[in-house]
This record gives C-alpha cells, structure tokens and sequence, in this order.
C-alpha cells in the first residue's frame, strides 16, 4: 500500500476516534439490549426469592419509645456536681456515650430483672434447657443472660439527626411484648441514670469526710510547731506576708544610703571643678548677683581707665586712682569665689560624712538581719506547711458541702418524650418495601451479570470493536444467512443484503489505493471457518462484475476449498507454479463467471512455507499482473502457520476477516501483529455473520446499513 494508501486508512480509522475517558452510553445501552433477557431472569428470580421469604417470614411488630437526652441536668442550685457534664460544641462523645449505655448488656439484664421475664410466659418456652443442671441461682442467672442477650437482639437504638432525641425500638412477633420492653426500657435507663450520679456523690462525700478528717489534724500540728518555733527563736512578725523590723530598717537605710551616695557623688564632681584653676567658670560664680555686678563696675572703671590711657600717663594721679579701683574690686572678686569654693568643699566633706555613716549602721543591721534569717529558715518551713494545709483544708471543706447540696437535688437529665404503644400493624415483613429492593437489588444484579458477561466475553462483538482493536477501517459487514441459505444461494439475489454487503466492500476497496483496487490483494484471517474463502470469492465475483479482469488464488497450501467451491479440477495449482512444475498458463482455469478465472492450490506440498518464500511467488504476482486487473489471494489463518505473513508481505494489500461472535480478540491482536512483522499492508478488515438485528449495527451512526432497498422487488 503507498503512501496515500495509508493515509486514508489512518483518516478512515481518525474519524471514531474517542476520548478514552468518555463515557458511552450508548454502547452500555447496546450491551444491556443484547442480554436484556438475561437482565430479566436475573432480576425475576430474585423477585420471586423476595416474594417467597415474604410470605414465608413470621410478622414481626415494633415499639418505639422516645426519650430527650440533655447534655447537662437541670440545675436547682448554682453547684457543680461530682459527673462530667459538657458544654458548647464540644464534647461530643457524650451522646455516643448515651447511645452506648442504651445498647449495654447491663442495661438489658436489668430490663429482664425489672419485669421479671423469666417467668413470663411468652419468654418460657425459648429458656427449655437453659441451665438445667445448674443450681437454682446459677440457673437463674444463666436464664437472665440469655434473655439479656435476646433482648439485644431485638433492640435498636435509632438517634433522632440534629436532635437530641433518640428512639428505644423494640421489635418482637407479640406486639403488646414489644411495647412493655420498650417501656422498660427507657425506664431503666433513667434510673441507671440516677444511679451513677447518686453513687458519684455519695462515694465523693465519704471519701472527703475521710480526707478532711485527716487534714483536719496535720493542719493542728503544723500550726503548733509553727507557734512553739516562733516563741522558742523569739521571731515577731510584723504582719502576714511583711518582712521584720530589722528588715524594715534595713531596708529603708539602704534607700537613705543610696540617696547618700548620690549627694556625695555631686558634691565630689562640684569640688573637683572648684579646685582646678581660678574658678572663675563655676555655675556658682557666674550666677552670684555681687560678682556680677562687680565685674559690672570693673568694666565702667577699666573703660574710663582706658580712654584716659589716651591722655594722661599711667602715673598721673587720676590714672592710679582708677588703677586702684580696679584692683580693688579685683580683690572683692577673688574674696568672693574664695567663699564660692569653701561653701563647695564644706557641702562635699558633709555628704562624705553623712555617707560614712549610714554605711557604718547598715553594716551593724545587716548582721542582725542575717542572724534573724538563719533563724527563720525552719520558721518559713513551718509556716508554708501550716498555710498549705489550711488551704487544702478549706478547699476540700467547700467541696464538701457543695456536693452535700447538690447531692440532695434529683438530678435528671433525661426524660421520657413519647411512651410506647402497642402497635396495630406489623413492622416486617413489609410486601411493597421486599418487592421494590427485590426489583431493585435484581435489577443491579442483572445489569452486573449482563456487563461481566460483555466484558468476559473475548470475541468480537460489533464492527466498532474490530476498528478499535486492529487500529484499521472496517470495510464491510457480512450479515448472517439464515434458513438454511448458503452464500452461493444468497449472492444469486443481487439485491439481498449478503450481495449488497461484498458489493460495499468493492466499493471500498476501489478507495483503497491511489490507482483504486490493489494489485494483489490477499484476504486471510485469524482463524480457520471465519469466512475467509467465501470473502476472497465473492469480492472477485463483484468485482469481475466491474469488466475488470480477475484471478482468485488458493493460497491456502494446507486446506485448500476454492476448487471444491467452483467444482473444478485441482491437478495442477498453485504449488506446481512455485516449484517450476507447470507454468502460469497452464495454471489459470476458466469459470463460469465472465472476467473471473482461479488458480486452485495444487497437490499439497510437504512444507508450503518453502515454497512461498522463494522468489516464485514474486514472479507469479508480476506474471498474473501482467494479464490481470487484479489477483485475489484466498489466503490460510494467520496463526500457528508462517504462509500468511509470507503472501501478506508479497502481496499489494491484505484484508483481515473476522467473523462476528466468533473471533476472538486476543487472537485478533496477535494475526495483526504478525502481519504488521512481516510487514504486510493491512488495508482494513471485514466482519462476516454479523446479525443486523443487533443495535447499533455499524457503530458508525445514522440509519441501518441495508434499509434502503434492501428487499426483494
């Protein structure tokens, strides 16, 4: 096949092509219409089960009683009591809690001892032989379990969905029996109920009487050992939690030291600018109201000095009258810095002094402060002990009481919503409710039977199946004959669907090539009895029909039947040709079909792949070519055998025949696989007994492939 060739198959195979994730309901629709009566069977038998067991079921009556359950009690007295209650959105174990207290096998034994059902007549007969051998109150335990037991066999605990409401169903064949355990049953889960909670407290309250009496005491002796220390050390304490006087002082000296220091410290940095240099820069000098006026009058007096200076000598009378004045007041100055500069020294060896002191009579308190800590270790030891234990006390004496108060409350929080009825009609079986799950049940099995049977069964179904598998276009579709017909009786009639069916895959293979029909074209199949021959035959004859000029080749050295289909001579054949026996002329026999002529097979060679795979078989084609429009080889199964793929390679194209119902897949896949070996032109393939009554026949959409004119005139 060339290169136009294959593209168009590859066009032809594109134009079905899926998402493999896509969803076909169509093809479900087909598999179910194809085991439609197995659906049915299925589904009527279990219908007919669910019938069956309906009627044959004792009636069975249900009881519901419907109780409010409260995550907390209802609350008398502002007390906390000894149970866990939960709060907000949390904590929603509680009512799985709940639930699983209802469900008990505690519960139920006390159900049975409440209303005493081992001697209840209807309970009776199921306790024959129940601990017989057993003494009385052995006996009678063993029957209460078992009945225990029962009861939880027909007790359902059903909570109400965003509620919290939960309902006790109790199902039994005796209604007015259904109704008392139910009943019973919410009745002796309140009083379990209370139970718990009054055994909580009362165990609480003995247990802190017994520890408060032990408190009671150590609280006693560590507050004398506290008070004998205290007097024996002679430690006064000014107040509960406050230091002692020594400490006190301390603590108040170290303040006063520390202010000390810090006067000492500005006073020494005071001092130590004051005695360096004339002082004339101190703070002190420069914002003293007598200096700055006398260096006020200075400045007038050396002005006037100086602007005399311009006229009179320095001795001149007036001149050393003004220079003394200037000297004076020169001396007032440094008079008054000196003063500046002893008052700083003054204040500096006080803040020392005063320093030196509060540091001599912290030193004696600290002593004394140290010698009364030392003393006071064990006196703390003491006094932290009396203090916890007066709170341990106090504590454990609150709670006490509390639980006294609240202990004398009922505290329920669950209450009876709705008590049960006796029911008027049974709850099970229920005929409607069996019918339908029996439908639906038989239903969904059906329809998974009809889809293991399609997905187990490996043959060929439909022609969308073939293209998909073999990955080439289907040509054709060879419906089944019926009544007896063979396919020379059917292909007389020009207008039967088996005539028009060859007469389309004509039409197809005029498509195939560039040049139109292939030069040699061999048809093989997976498998012997799939129609192989009958095809190779009928698409000669159709297209012989064309004027063109034909030569049908047994191919098939190991089973040959074109001759015994045309009723001619099989003397000399196809295996003469390729071992030099005969030439092609003497070869070629007439038939009685105008422009149609066959080589049979030949006598049966020992070993046919030697002889098709000499170069006699390429020089057989060439020769036929050279008098014939086309050859058409009637080739053997592709499988187990090497002459398939052998012709597949020599000839032009190769048509793969599958027949419907019949080829199986995997041997599909493995002949197109060694024909793809030998790199044979796979043009396409064609399904043969195909029943057009099936939907969805061709898989290609649109109308069935023979309604239009199909009938005979």
């Amino acid at each position: 096949m060339n290169t136009e060739a294959q593209a168009l198959g590859r066009s032809i195979a594109a134009q079905d092509e899926r998402d493999p994730d896509e969803i076909d309901l169509l093809q479900y629709w087909n598999v179910l219409r194809a085991n439609l009566w197995l659906v049915a069977g299925v589904a009527g038998t279990v219908v007919a089960l669910a019938i069956v067991m309906t009627l044959l079921a004792t009636p069975v009556f249900r009881a519901s009683s419907l109780l409010q359950i409260e995550r907390e009690s209802l609350q008398v007295v502002n007390v906390e009591g000894v149970m866990p209650t939960e709060q907000g959105y949390y904590g929603d174990d509680f009512y799985q809690t709940q639930y699983e207290l209802l469900a008990s096998n505690s519960l139920a034994l006390r159900v049975v001892q409440d209303l005493n059902l081992t001697q209840d007549p209807y309970f009776k007969p199921m306790l024959e032989g129940v601990g017989e051998k057993a003494p009385a109150a052995a006996r009678q335990q063993e029957m209460q379990r078992t009945l225990a037991d029962m009861l939880l066999g027909e007790v359902s605990i059903e909570p109400v969905r965003n509620s919290r409401l939960v309902r006790i169903n109790v199902d039994s064949p005796d209604p007015k029996v259904a109704a008392r355990v139910a009943d019973a049953w919410s009745k002796a889960y309140i009083a379990s109920n209370l139970e718990r909670r009054f055994e909580a407290s009362s165990y609480a309250r003995k247990y802190l009487e017994e520890r408060l009496a032990q408190l009671k005491g150590k609280l006693e002796d560590s507050e004398k050992a506290l008070v004998s220390f205290a007097t024996q050390e002679q430690i006064v304490s000014v107040g509960d939690g406050k230091p002692s006087l020594s400490a006190q002082n301390l603590s108040e000296l170290n303040a006063s030291l520390a202010r000390a220091q810090d006067e000492r410290i500005r006073a020494e940095a005071e001092w130590t600018q004051a005695s360096q240099g004339e002082g004339a820069g101190l703070p002190q000098v420069t914002t003293n109201s007598l200096i700055q006026r006398l260096r006020e009058e200075r400045s007038k007096v050396q002005a006037e000095y100086q602007e005399k200076l311009r006229t009179f000598k320095p001795d001149y009378p007036d001149m050393q009258r003004l220079s003394g004045q200037i000297a004076e007041i020169d001396r007032q100055i440094a008079g008054e810095v000196a003063n500046i500069r002893a008052s700083i020294k003054a204040r500096y060896d006080a803040a020392v002094a005063q320093e030196g002191l509060l540091d001599a009579r912290i030193g004696g308190l600290k002593g004394d402060v140290l010698d009364l800590q030392s003393r006071s270790i064990q006196y703390n030891i003491l006094q932290r002990e009396a203090e916890t234990n007066r709170q341990l006390y106090d504590g454990l004496l609150q709670r006490y009481k509390e639980i006294g108060v609240a202990g004398g409350v009922g505290a329920n929080n669950i209450f009876v919503v709705d008590r049960a009825e006796v029911p008027a009609d049974p709850y099970k079986p229920s005929l409607f409710r069996n019918l339908a799950l029996g439908l639906l049940v038989g239903g969904m099995l059906g329809v998974l039977a009809a889809f293991a049977r399609h997905y187990l069964d490996r043959t060929i179904h439909s022609p969308k199946a073939l293209e998909s598998l073999i990955q080439r276009p289907v040509l054709g579709m060879i419906p089944r004959l019926g009544g007896g017909m063979t396919p020379a009786q059917a292909s007389v009639d020009l207008r039967s669907p088996f005539a028009e069916a060859y007469r389309s895959v004509r039409t197809a293979l005029q498509f195939a090539t560039a040049h139109g029909l292939p030069y040699s074209l061999l048809v093989s199949s997976a498998g012997p009895g799939e129609g192989k021959t009958t095809t190779a035959m009928e698409l000669a004859r159709n297209i012989a029909q064309l004027g063109k000029r034909v030569v049908v080749v047994d191919a098939d050295l190991r089973n040959p039947s074109v001759h015994k289909l045309l009723g001619v001579s099989n003397s000399v054949g196809l295996s003469n040709v390729l071992a030099g026996a005969s030439g092609v002329e003497g070869a070629v026999q007439a038939t009685k079909d105008p422009n149609l002529s066959v080589i049979t097979s030949g006598p049966l060679p020992p070993n046919p792949p030697e002889l098709l795979a000499g170069d006699g078989l390429a020089a057989l084609l060439e020769s036929l070519r050279q008098h014939f429009d086309m050859v058409v080889l009637d080739g053997p199964p592709v499988l187990g055998l090497a002459d398939a793929p052998l012709l597949g390679h020599r000839a032009e194209a190769t048509l793969l025949v599958a027949t419907a119902e019949q080829t199986r897949t995997d041997a599909l896949q493995g002949a197109m696989q060694r024909l793809m070996a030998a790199r044979a032109r796979v043009l396409g393939s064609v399904l043969t007994r195909f029943d057009m009554s099936k939907g969805d026949n061709y898989g290609y959409g649109g109308y069935s492939y023979y309604s239009y004119g199909g009938d005979k005139p």
